[in-house]
This record gives C-alpha cells, sequence and structure tokens, in this order.
C-alpha cells in the first residue's frame, strides 16, 4: 500500500493547537515525559523539543523504544539537553531518583497499559500500573516542586465497561486530589510521596496543577486500527472487524500530542480537557476506504469479517457522564468537562482497597475494589462471536 495521509481518514478537518501559550509553557523549562518512546510520549517529545525547553528527560521502561526516540531528537535537534531514562513508573525508588536528580518543572505522564482486552486478562496489572504508577509519578511530581503535570486519559473513563477505562478513571480522581489550591502540603494527610532527601529533606508548601486529558482511539498509534488494518491488507486479508456498528471517536497523533501541552498551558488545576472530534466514526466505513485507497475492492478483492465485540469493549464511546458539565477554554477546540471530585478520606480508602485487591491476584476482588471505586463501572466479559454476519455496505465517514 501507499502511504495514506491519517489525516484524511477523519473525516473532519485537523485542529491545530499550536499556539503562543506553548512557547510561553515550555520554553527554558526542564520537561519530563513518562512513556517517551510510545505513540504518543515519543510525539510530545518531538513537539516540545521545537520549543527549546532546558532539559527534555525522556523516561521510558522499553529499552529500544527509549534507545530510538533519542536517538531521533539528538539527530533532529543538535545541543539540547536530552536524558533518557529507563525506568519503570511502578518503581517508586527509581522515580525518586530520577525526580530527585532532574527536578521536572512540566511533566507529561503518558505512561499506561491501554490495550482493553488485554488489561481484561490481566485486571492486576492494570491497576498497578494505571492507578498506581500514576501515583508514584504524581506523587513525586508534588514533593518535588512541580509546576504542571498533566496525565493522559482516555474517553474509555467515561462510563467504563473496561478495567482500562475503570483503572484511568481512578486515576484521573488521585491526579484530581492533588488540587488543593494554595498552600497544598504534599507530605501528610496520608498522602505522602517519595522521599527525595537530597534536595528536598523537609515537606514543601507548594501550589502545582495537575490536570487530565482524555483522548480519543488515536490514528496510526501502536496497536490501533489503521496499522492492523494495513497489515491485513498488505497480506491479501481478511480485515477484521468486531461488530458493524462500532464506533470511535478518532484524533490524530499530532493532534493528541498538542491537547496534551496545551492542557498543562491552561489548566489552572483539576480540569479534565477533551478535544472537538467531531461525530465518531464508524470503524467498517474506516476498513472500507483502506481498502479502496489500496485499490482493491470489497467481497471481491479482499473481505471483511466480523469477529465479535470483545471482552470490555462498547459499541460507542462517550466523551462525558450525565453527571458532568461542560464549559469553554481560551481555545474554541478544547472543553473541560466539570467532573464531581473526591474526598481525600475517600481517595485514601479507594487507593486502599485497590492496593489490597491487585495484591490478592483474585479478579474478583479487583472488580469489586474497582466498582466500589467507580460506581458508574459496569463490567462486561464481550459479547458472544458471531456465526455468520452479512456484508454492510459502507457509508462515508462523516
Amino acid at each position: 500500500m501507499e502511504p495514506i495521509d491519517l489525516a484524511e481518514l477523519l473525516g473532519r478537518e485537523t485542529v491545530n493547537l499550536d499556539t503562543p501559550q506553548l512557547q510561553r509553557f515550555l520554553a527554558d523549562k526542564r520537561v519530563l515525559v513518562t512513556g517517551a518512546g510510545g505513540s504518543i510520549g515519543s510525539e510530545i517529545c518531538r513537539q516540545t523539543a521545537r520549543f527549546c525547553p532546558r532539559r527534555l528527560v525522556l523516561v521510558e521502561r522499553f529499552e529500544n523504544s527509549l534507545f530510538e526516540i533519542d536517538r531521533e531528537l539528538r539527530a533532529q535537534w543538535v545541543g539540547l539537553d536530552i536524558l533518557p531514562r529507563v525506568a519503570d513508573i511502578c518503581d517508586a525508588s527509581r522515580i525518586a531518583q530520577i525526580f530527585d536528580a532532574e527536578q521536572p518543572q512540566v511533566i507529561f505522564h503518558c505512561a499506561a497499559h491501554k490495550h482493553v482486552p488485554m488489561m481484561e486478562s490481566n485486571p492486576g496489572e492494570a491497576v498497578k500500573n494505571n492507578v498506581f504508577g500514576t501515583k508514584i509519578v504524581a506523587d513525586a511530581a508534588a514533593t518535588c516542586g512541580v509546576s504542571a503535570f498533566v496525565m493522559v486519559s482516555t474517553d474509555k473513563a467515561v462510563n467504563p465497561t473496561s478495567v482500562m477505562g475503570a483503572t484511568k478513571r481512578v486515576a484521573e480522581l488521585y491526579v484530581q486530589s492533588l488540587n488543593e489550591g494554595p498552600g497544598f502540603r504534599v507530605q501528610g494527610s496520608g498522602r505522602k510521596g517519595p522521599e527525595l532527601s537530597s534536595l528536598n529533606p523537609e515537606p514543601r508548601t507548594l501550589n502545582p496543577r495537575f490536570v487530565a486529558v482524555r483522548f480519543g482511539n488515536v490514528l496510526g498509534s501502536n496497536g490501533s486500527v489503521v496499522p492492523i488494518f494495513r497489515r491485513q491488507i498488505e497480506a491479501g486479508g481478511p480485515v477484521t472487524v468486531t461488530h458493524p456498528e462500532m464506533r470511535r471517536y478518532f484524533m490524530t497523533i499530532p493532534e493528541a500530542s498538542q491537547l496534551v501541552m496545551q492542557a498543562g498551558a491552561i489548566g489552572q488545576g483539576g480540569e479534565i480537557f477533551v478535544l472537538d472530534m467531531g461525530q465518531p466514526v464508524r470503524i467498517l466505513d474506516l476498513a472500507h476506504e483502506m481498502i479502496r485507497r489500496a485499490g482493491l475492492r470489497v467481497g471481491r478483492d479482499i473481505d471483511v469479517q466480523f469477529t465479535g465485540i470483545r471482552p470490555g469493549e462498547k459499541l460507542y464511546e462517550e466523551l462525558s457522564c450525565d453527571n458532568e458539565a461542560i464549559r469553554p477554554t481560551s481555545h474554541e477546540k478544547i472543553q473541560v468537562w466539570q467532573l464531581p471530585t473526591a474526598s481525600s478520606r475517600q481517595v485514601e480508602r479507594m487507593m486502599a482497597g485497590l492496593s489490597d485487591a491487585a495484591a490478592s491476584g483474585s479478579r474478583d476482588e479487583i472488580l469489586l475494589a474497582l466498582q466500589e471505586s467507580v460506581p458508574e463501572f459496569r463490567p462486561t466479559e464481550g459479547a458472544p462471536v458471531p456465526r455468520t454476519l452479512k456484508l454492510v455496505p459502507a457509508t462515508r465517514a462523516a
């Protein structure tokens, strides 16, 4: 197949979120990115480099991914102070060492387990990484005096039916709880961050800004439908779609990355940002469009097969719950969802219950703890695989 312009698959104009605010926000700052080797993390590194940060710290547990983005950035941005750091966000001691040494001012937290069916099979790991990995990084950020902390979340955190979505909602609640306004003392109230003894021997009074960003599906990201469909088409098919009415909100990697950066620039603390992504796109239409662009015909040159909804998946994703109010921001394409927050006592109880459940290794206990933490969480084992499904005619993605 010839290269595909992913923006053309959106069915809408791409959104440019590059504003002068980003220059003021990132220039001459110490910026740290977790998950720096992933699709979103690496693009955030590329975008950040354009604004001349004082230092760019790349945190990634996969050595090869870290090697590639480090090498790419050094080739393109000669003279930029780049520090690659191999680390797992669940390793509190290692994260503390990095934050102690580098004292980051801006943190983009992209590291997470994201594949829905995979996390249904490994719920304990989803809790450890998405919830407690986020807690470790956020606590370290608060302790070292960070100015802005931006967590990457997902639209799957809205009325979640998956373990992945529920863990992301818990992470949102925890990050929101760290916004206590002026005079927030990082250590104390049951939320003591990692020890950073050499530079911060005493608790510090800080006013950091903790925000989150909800994404739709990101076109072209690792493990997403576009590279999967491409490989299937190149192999001669079949192209597999879970359900003929499966729909998703989509955005491009640059849109997703710039949204994360803008959230850090304009956030006051506690907000959850979302991009205006237009109308959701039917996955089947996306498959048909890619087949057409390859010069092939559905049903004659290549087949489409329906495999059934997988555990944890919804037919339609949502961008907000019924109890969430929306308000505009300084950018016309970015909105803020005002979500109910949890009290410090609720957060502490929630985290304690999830810690015990994850340690038990029992799927039932983990699901129960997630339901207690996120009452709107409705676990599903997925629909059975249909034996036969007729090919549904494609309509052009709206």
